[in-house]
């Protein structure tokens, strides 16, 4: 079972009229509203700047493949606290009229990473020992937006912990006995006391959004292109499970996708997973960019029974890939967990 690339890829590039865009266009997260027939898509910009700032451009879709940018601005920017340096990566979901976005952060912007190897994030020089983790190794922690328009959002604040790498984090888009649930992936959570030899992911239980004490283990890499795994896209309810899509960093350093079926009633367990990827970097859109050999999808919505995958190529451009969802679903119950 493959995911098969719209072959009108790249749908959204860097675009050189807006400044804030003109390098990067990348990394997005969806949200498809079956009541008019619209998916909105907020995703990762950045310019030509040697800092790298990093912001959220919004665009829209009335088929879900030919997407119009709604404005000249991002529609969400750097803030002034622990995202004053880049918000990015968003995963979108809705509860009643409210849509809730989680994203990565920075407290200062990364710089140009891919000039590295392995790939990092500027760490400010002027920062004193003295100063917190984050601002002294510009960590990567989550936040959360809150809008009902896409046009004005409140910032909620950080929902990780300040001390900690943690990135990934998705909202399930509905409440699980009668709790909220949130996938993360903890980049220090690794050995003996934590069960796993790499970056894992885990899945959290709350009954509100900006606090997370209840976390366990869900999945960690098992295959052999998987080392570091994490999640991608808001899980969605299918008769046989909660279908999650995620990520693996293999040995070559490639991203490729997998998918799980989380079980409906206890989402901490894996009853299903794809022992192969579905789809991994070919394409010159995937692999001719800041991060060659990056896919990375942040959203995935359906539309008559299709399964519409969202992915940045290569930190660079945001690119589809599509299946049956039925079929992706009836594969994934012939694998075991």
């Amino acid at each position: 079972m493959k995911l098969t690339r719209y072959p009108g890829n790249p749908i959204l590039s860097p675009n050189p009229k807006n400044a804030w865009e003109a390098a990067v266009a990348t990394n997005p997260g969806a949200w498809y509203d079956a009541d008019i027939g619209r998916v909105t898509m907020l995703y990762r910009a950045a310019g030509h700047d040697e800092a790298h700032r990093i912001y959220l451009g919004l665009a829209s879709s009335t088929d879900g493949f030919h997407f119009e940018r709604a404005s000249d601005r991002p529609a969400v920017g750097p803030g002034d606290g622990f995202d004053a340096g880049c918000v990015e990566d968003p995963r979108i979901v809705k509860f009643g009229q409210w849509y809730a976005i989680v994203y990565p952060s920075r407290p200062h912007p990364p710089g140009r990473y891919w000039l590295k190897t392995p790939h990092a994030a500027e760490k400010p020089a002027f920062a004193s020992p003295d100063f917190p983790r984050c601002l002294r190794e510009n960590l990567t922690t989550s936040g959360l937006l809150l809008t009902k328009d896409f046009k004005t959002f409140i910032r909620a604040g950080r929902i990780t912990d300040p001390a900690l790498d943690d990135r990934d984090c998705i909202l399930f888009p509905e409440k699980v006995g009668g709790r909220f649930v949130l996938l993360h992936r903890p980049m220090s959570w690794v050995g003996d006391a934590y069960g796993t030899d790499h970056p894992a992911m885990w899945i959290a239980f709350s009954d509100d959004l900006m606090k997370w004490p209840e976390s366990r283990l869900l999945a960690t890499a098992k295959h052999p292109w998987e080392c570091k795994i994490g999640g991608n896209t808001p899980p969605i309810r299918t008769p046989e499970g909660w279908l999650a899509l995620y990520h693996a960093v293999g040995p070559d350093l490639h991203y490729r996708l997998g998918a799980m079926l989380l079980d409906i009633d206890d989402p901490a367990t894996v009853r299903h997973r794809t022992p192969d990827w579905l789809i991994q970097p070919e394409a010159d859109y995937e692999l001719e960019g800041y991060y060659q050999g990056c896919i990375f999808p942040c959203g995935a919505v359906v539309i008559d029974g299709r399964l519409i995958v969202y992915y940045g190529g290569a930190d660079k451009y945001v690119a589809a890939a599509t299946c049956d969802l039925a079929e992706l679903v009836d594969h994934l119950t012939a694998c075991p967990p």
